[in-house]
């Protein structure tokens, strides 16, 4: 398991907007130089109409870092951390105004039948992001039964690459962003939008649906974005 640190923001006064392909140059490259690092993934929104879900508009930009260890994280998020470039006024100058939040957590990986992307070389790929901001009655029983079963039917998605759930844990970041404290995240991916289209539209969803009732209560409900997906190699 590594450790993994979230990053979104979003300007909801203007859900339109896009960064540019300098600014996201920009990102890529703090992203790619970041000491420590396992992998980066830069998420930008990909617009999926006729999803099972639609939660409004996904966040301008999102990035989720991958460390091996905690103190590689913390140091990259110290006063005199790597990371601190991502807050200045020069990087991300269209989303001067923009809400941002940041959370460490554990993640967890799971098996799928074909892991193997099939998209072309260099196209991202399709990750559909999701969080749930509320509180588990049973904290202990929810992630127990998540990661038994929910993880268990998402496998039979079709074309389904990747699956992870993520898990709070305490951390230090000197970065100005407020910080969130959701409960959990997790995310699927695919190679494309039609793929992941198609696995919403299949009769798994009718399996997702089953054992999402049988969860152990909680409050709140869950959010979902469709990403466009960079791969950012680590120095680590």
């Amino acid at each position: 398991m590594k450790i993994a640190w979230f990053a979104y923001i979003t300007d909801t006064a203007h859900p339109d907007l896009k960064v540019t392909e300098g600014e996201l140059q920009r990102v890529v490259d703090i992203v790619a130089s970041t000491p420590g690092l396992a992998e980066g993934l830069v998420f930008t929104p990909w617009d999926v109409s006729g999803l099972y879900f639609d939660d409004g508009a996904a966040p301008q930009l999102a990035l989720e870092l991958y460390f091996e260890d905690i103190a590689d994280l913390e140091a990259a998020l110290a006063d005199d951390g790597h990371l601190q470039a991502l807050a200045s006024t020069d990087t991300l100058p269209s989303l001067g105004g923009a809400a941002k939040e940041q959370q460490a957590m554990l993640a967890r990986s799971f098996p799928v039948p074909e892991s193997r992307f099939k998209t072309q070389l260099g196209e991202p790929h399709c990750t559909y992001l999701v969080y749930y901001p509320g509180e588990a009655d049973d904290m202990n029983a929810w992630l127990a039964h998540y990661l038994a079963n929910h993880t268990r039917v998402m496998a039979t998605f079709p074309g389904i690459r990747q699956i992870e759930v993520c898990s709070r844990i305490d951390w230090c970041s000197a970065l100005s962003w407020p910080r969130a404290d959701y409960m959990q995240r997790n995310k699927v991916v695919f190679d494309d939008a039609d793929a992941l289209k198609a696995a919403l539209s299949s009769s798994v969803m009718k399996d997702m649906r089953a054992d999402f009732h049988t969860l152990p209560r909680f409050t709140g409900n869950n959010v979902h974005y469709p990403m466009a997906t960079i791969v950012v190699d680590g120095e680590a």
